[in-house]
């Protein structure tokens, strides 16, 4: 049985929802495992209401990566700008990395995941953000060194923050280090590694 809504949602709500039902599905399942019956039927619509918004599984797991990997460099680049000096918006950037792997680890785990990494679209959507999430780091690189070390040095630093994320709040950990240790451990780790770029 289909779980019915008792209201009638607007189109943008209704995908908004549907976008939030299929991040956590997908995230628990898999892409290959899970099947649109799943996610209608948590969402509460029926199949043909949820392929009025996506075309395919595909197509829907496709946005699913756009829309986490949005929200991840919209936190990141928002946050920074709130930093006065470059340490603060360090420190303020990983603090929105960091945030967003807590509060949405199925967002996390669907573009940082096998499923996104394993298939050559998918890779396509996490490449992009993995980018644009560089291009944000790199800004807060002010040694002067060529472009393309620069740019090592960001996608080095996203893969430590990733590194720390799994093993503070994926592998049972958390309990050991607060929010506010990691945020301060690993923009101190950062911030020395790159004073040290011109030794």
């Amino acid at each position: 049985m289909v779980k019915k809504q008792s209201t009638r949602m607007r189109s943008v709500d209704r995908r908004r929802q549907l976008l939030d039902v299929a991040s956590g599905v997908f995230a628990d399942r898999g892409f290959s495992a899970t099947i649109m019956d799943d996610i209608a039927y948590t969402a509460g619509v029926t199949k043909p209401v949820l392929y009025q918004h996506f075309d395919s599984k595909r197509a829907l797991f496709i946005a699913v990566l756009e829309d986490c990997g949005e929200r991840l460099v919209n936190n990141i680049v928002t946050a920074t700008r709130e930093g006065e000096t470059l340490r603060e918006q360090m420190m303020q950037g990983f603090t929105a990395y960091f945030d967003f792997v807590r509060n949405d680890d199925s967002g996390f785990r669907l573009l940082f995941g096998a499923s996104a990494r394993n298939d050559t679209d998918f890779a396509e959507v996490t490449n992009r953000v993995l980018e644009h999430f560089a291009d944000s780091v790199t800004s807060l690189i002010i040694e002067d060194i060529p472009q393309e070390e620069r740019s090592l040095i960001a996608h080095a630093l996203i893969g430590m923050a990733e590194s720390a994320a799994r093993f503070t709040y994926l592998s049972g950990t958390s309990a050991k280090i607060s929010d506010e240790q990691l945020h301060a451990w690993v923009t101190s780790l950062a911030w020395k590694g790159l004073r040290g770029i011109s030794d």
